[in-house]
């Protein structure tokens, strides 16, 4: 893959610029996609892969676009998510049945959301994905409680997310401090008459973070991987609605699919169900043939 070329469309050159050159790389129809990827697959042909990846450099655009809440520079935040989209155009197997665009969305996001975890704060935010979790989503349900103003949330408050989100209180009361107020200096003084530093009192732990990281980016894969060789059991009509109602960045309603297919709303509802479950019982059984966890 041609990572110099690549590098020219980077949007640290100026984001409008970089927005504007995106939008001349056409879309691939399906059939396209799939030619391509098997050149890449079995020849390793690095044009192709190209244009795998610049025909979905708008779809990770458009995903960072989500993270601007968090003060980062948002042509880093699309930088982080190209590579995610290369990571995808890698590990993309077009024999599957589904298009790399729901495979990509899933790297792109992962790819993001760990710069976050390493940019945004000094300290390390958490490693669990649970902590993860609670990171990614505390901002938002706070807006759906309408709990905008700085400062501790109310007892009730902290209850309900620390349930929807399966973490502790503690660990929402602490997030929320921390993501209410800047980061502080880790040289400054603890006390005004003191010499001691707040780093002073900081543990290395980066081996064990680097280890964890590792760990996850290894499970991730290992999960990507079930999901698409399970997608392939699915026929076409059941492939296409799991698509659309749980892997597409902006999920159809059951009355947007019902029309496609002109069934009622329940009988896209039926098929969506047992699809899903036919997944689940596929990747647990192909995990538990590999002795992987059951996803």
């Amino acid at each position: 893959m041609n990572a110099m070329r690549l590098a020219s469309l980077s949007p640290e050159g100026g984001l409008s610029r970089y927005l504007t050159e995106i939008r001349k790389f056409p879309m691939l129809e399906k059939d396209e996609e799939f030619m391509l990827a098997k050149r890449w697959v079995e020849h390793e042909d690095s044009e192709a892969a190209h244009k795998l990846v610049t025909s979905h450099l708008r779809l990770v655009a458009k995903i960072a676009m989500g993270y601007r809440g968090y003060g980062l520079p948002i042509a880093e935040v699309i930088s982080e998510g190209n590579v995610g989209l290369m990571q995808a155009v890698k590990k993309f197997d077009p024999d599957k049945g589904f298009r790399l665009a729901t495979y990509a969305m899933w790297w792109i996001r992962a790819s993001i959301q760990e710069y976050i975890l390493r940019s945004w704060s000094l300290v390390k935010m958490g490693t669990t994905a649970a902590q993860k979790k609670l990171f990614f989503n505390l901002r938002r349900m706070k807006s759906q409680m309408q709990a905008l103003e700085e400062g501790d949330l109310h007892p009730d408050q902290v209850e309900t997310i620390a349930t929807k989100l399966g973490v502790t209180n503690d660990d929402v009361i602490s997030m929320n401090r921390r993501l209410s107020g800047p980061d502080a200096s880790l040289n400054a003084p603890m006390r005004v008459d003191g010499d001691a530093e707040w780093q002073d009192w900081l543990s290395d732990d980066e081996a064990e973070g680097a280890e964890d990281s590792l760990v996850e980016s290894d499970e991730f894969s290992a999960r990507m991987t079930l999901l698409q060789e399970a997608m392939g059991g699915l026929n076409e009509r059941e492939r296409h609605i799991i698509e659309e109602r749980r892997l597409a960045e902006e999920p159809k309603t059951l009355e947007e699919l019902a029309e496609v297919y002109n069934v009622s709303r329940e009988r896209i509802r039926q098929i969506e169900v047992r699809a899903f479950e036919k997944l689940q019982t596929e990747m647990k059984r192909l995990a538990e043939e590999r002795g992987l966890v059951a996803a």
